[in-house]
Formats: C-alpha cells, sequence, structure tokens
C-alpha cells in the first residue's frame, strides 16, 4: 500500500473546545475514532480542519474555539506535524496568551505567517458533517460556500478572490445604504471603483467555480466512486454561463454596467441583488436523473460522499497530494454494502482520512486497514479492536 503524499502524524491541543489538553500519534492512512456523543471527536476533526486555511468545519469565529475556565476564555492552540511531498512541517494555529481572544495565528515551524494563501500552499482538507446533511435543503448560501472550499482545495488563491469581492460588494452596500439614508446620492467615481473590483474578482472566482465543475464531472464520470452512485454537478450562475460564450473583459464590462444601472434598486433593497455571490450548486443523481434534494437522505449521503472522493482523486492529481479527508458520522445514513464501498475507496485512495462514530462496531471491517481510537472523557485511548495496520 503507498505511503500516504499528505499525513498527519501528530496533533496536539492546548484548551480547545472540550480538549484541556492532547497530543496523540496517527500512524495509519485510516483513522476511526469512536466515543459516545459529547465525547469530543467533531471536536478534534475541527481541530484538524483548522490547520488547513479558513475557518473549520464549523466555521466558527476563533474566540469560540476556546475552553471556558468560569467566565474566562482561556488561550486556546492546535498544531499538527505532517509528512509531505517536500518533508516533514510543523503547523500551529490558535490565539495568543495575550491578547484578544477573537484573534487567530498561524506559525509554520515556528515562523508566523503572512497569509492564509501560504497554507493553502501545504495543506487542504475536505470533510462531511451531518450537518451538511441538509445541504440539498437548505438555502444556496451553503451549498456555495460548500463549493467554495472544493474550489480553495484545488486553487489556493480563491479565497482570496471570494474574500476581495465580498469585502467590495459589502463597502458598496453601506455606501448605497447610508447615501439613501441621508436622502443624497452617492459618490459615482467612489462605487465606479468598487463595482469594478466587483467584477475583476467575481468573474475569476466564477471562473474557478465554473473549471472546478467541469472538472469534476469528469473525474466522476471516471468512474473513482466505486459503488456509489455517479453524480453530475451544475452551477446556477449567469456570471458563469456568460463565460461560456464570451471572454472574461467582456463579462466583466456587463457586470459592471449591470451594477451601475441597478445601484437604485440595490440601495431599496440594501443588498446587491445581482452577481456571483447569488449562485447555486446544482447536483443530479445521474441513474435517476433526479435533482439530490428529491433523492433519499441515504443517497443524498452517498452522492456527497462520491463527489468527496472525486474531489481527492481530482487534487491529487492537479496538486500532488491529497486533501485530509475528514468523515465524522459518515456510515450514519449509508447501508453496510455501501459503508463496505467507502471503506475501500479510502483504502484505494493517496489520502489520510478521519472517521468518526458512535459505534466502534461499524469500523470492524478496517482491522488491518486503519487504527483505531476511542474518545471518553477528555482522554483518546488507542483501540484494542483496530491496532496500528502491519507496514506493507
Amino acid at each position: 500500500m503507498p505511503a500516504p503524499l499528505l499525513h498527519l502524524t501528530r496533533l496536539m491541543l492546548r484548551d480547545f473546545r472540550s480538549w484541556p489538553a492532547l497530543t496523540v500519534p496517527f500512524q495509519a492512512r485510516i483513522v476511526a475514532i469512536s466515543g459516545e456523543n459529547g465525547a469530543g471527536k467533531t471536536n478534534l476533526l475541527e481541530a484538524i480542519s483548522l490547520l488547513g486555511p479558513g475557518r473549520g468545519l464549523r466555521g466558527a469565529r476563533a474566540a469560540e474555539l476556546s475552553r471556558r475556565q468560569g467566565e474566562a476564555l482561556l488561550p486556546w492552540a492546535a498544531a499538527g506535524r505532517f509528512e509531505s511531498p517536500w518533508g516533514s512541517f510543523d503547523l500551529g494555529t490558535g490565539t495568543p496568551e495575550s491578547g484578544r481572544p477573537e484573534r487567530r495565528s498561524f506559525r509554520l515551524d515556528g515562523a508566523p505567517l503572512r497569509t492564509q494563501a501560504e497554507l493553502a500552499e501545504r495543506v487542504a482538507a475536505v470533510w462531511l458533517t451531518p450537518q451538511m446533511d441538509r445541504l440539498f435543503q437548505d438555502g444556496a448560501g451553503d451549498r456555495r460556500r460548500f463549493l467554495d472550499r472544493l474550489v480553495w482545495a484545488l486553487e489556493p488563491h480563491h479565497a482570496r478572490e471570494v474574500a476581495s469581492y465580498e469585502n467590495a460588494m459589502a463597502q458598496r452596500n453601506r455606501l448605497l445604504v447610508q447615501a439613501r439614508r441621508e436622502g443624497r446620492g452617492a459618490d459615482s467615481s467612489w462605487l465606479a471603483g468598487l463595482e469594478d473590483a466587483m467584477a475583476r474578482h467575481g468573474v475569476a472566482l466564477s471562473a474557478a467555480r465554473r473549471g472546478l465543475v467541469a472538472r469534476l464531472n469528469a473525474t466522476l464520470k471516471g468512474g473513482v466512486t466505486g459503488g456509489f452512485p455517479a453524480a453530475r454537478l451544475g452551477l446556477a450562475c449567469p456570471v458563469a454561463a456568460a463565460l461560456d460564450g464570451a471572454p472574461a473583459l467582456a463579462v466583466e464590462d456587463g457586470l459592471r454596467a449591470d451594477w451601475a444601472a441597478n445601484r437604485g434598486r440595490d440601495a431599496a433593497a440594501g443588498a446587491t441583488l445581482s452577481g456571483p455571490h447569488r449562485a447555486d450548486l446544482l447536483m443530479t443523481h445521474v441513474p435517476k436523473e433526479i435533482p439530490a434534494a428529491l433523492c433519499s437522505t441515504g443517497e443524498q449521503k452517498a452522492l456527497l460522499v462520491a463527489v468527496v472522493l472525486a474531489h481527492a482523486a481530482l487534487i491529487e492529481a492537479h496538486r500532488g497530494f491529497a486533501p485530509l479527508l475528514l468523515l465524522d458520522e459518515v456510515a450514519a445514513h449509508l447501508d453496510e454494502r455501501r459503508r463496505e464501498t467507502l471503506f475501500a475507496a479510502l483504502a484505494a485512495l493517496p489520502a489520510q482520512s478521519f472517521l468518526t462514530g458512535t459505534d466502534p462496531a461499524v469500523f470492524r471491517p478496517l482491522r488491518g486497514l486503519a487504527e483505531g481510537f476511542r474518545a471518553a472523557g477528555g482522554e483518546l485511548v488507542p483501540d484494542t479492536d483496530l491496532p496500528v495496520p502491519e507496514a506493507r
């Protein structure tokens, strides 16, 4: 069995959510963590997700991650040691011993990181959580954020495009609303500058979303998802559709003209009503040719698993390492046959996977492939039923 291209070999936590202190080594490509509800399993996956760019699998603010001592928020830290194609390195994140608890910093091999883009060059993580079971019933914003995380893992600079677009849009909205409230016209040159930034970054992020959807669909057609139902993705976005028939500069010009013409409408609404921030990710169950929203809960979970597996294979092919896969209670809506299919797919992927579940028996088929741990009482102890696999 080939060694993983990106391997978290040690995790250290301090005053992170329910974990006062933890140092644990990981030796296998598949790590199975079992424990009762409330034992801190999801907190462990969240800590790992925070070693990559972004706000992690819960999208929490830095101050929300601290363990409490009475009314006080304790400074927290999460650190990991990685083996990778470019050698071993240490990554750490957390809040400072003295300072604002909402301020989070990063360090690479002990040196401060200036931007999360630098972090994204080293680590990528993709996850499935029980909350994502509602992805097809919730609003377009949740699906759009899911898509952006997939893009970000493949193109580290995508996050900067999204943040720059949203920042310019927020300034435009404030300017329009303030001018309307005060009964005056907004500064047209300032608005034009903001709309220019929105157009440039908006077209760039739309192109990246469009490109990922196309590449994922090609990968899904390649059959990397084993026994999971084939999914087909779509992007409901006028900007992405415009890029099908026009060069990027022409699409930018169209966006600038549209926003300039609709300043009054947007001022009345208090929001920008058109643009790539209103895009939606579509997904179809190919064998049945029905939208994912009309599928059963189990079928929806299977479609998401298929997309995540295809995404991992795509990143490995394009970036030289696969992302860490964080699968929280992933077996909850999978029948026994699909669980076996999932385990076989994880064993075949050149990626390190972390799985959690309340029932340790679910992971027994992984004996010889995975190492197991049990979470209880603020401790993580080896599961003797899932010893570290022998080297092959």
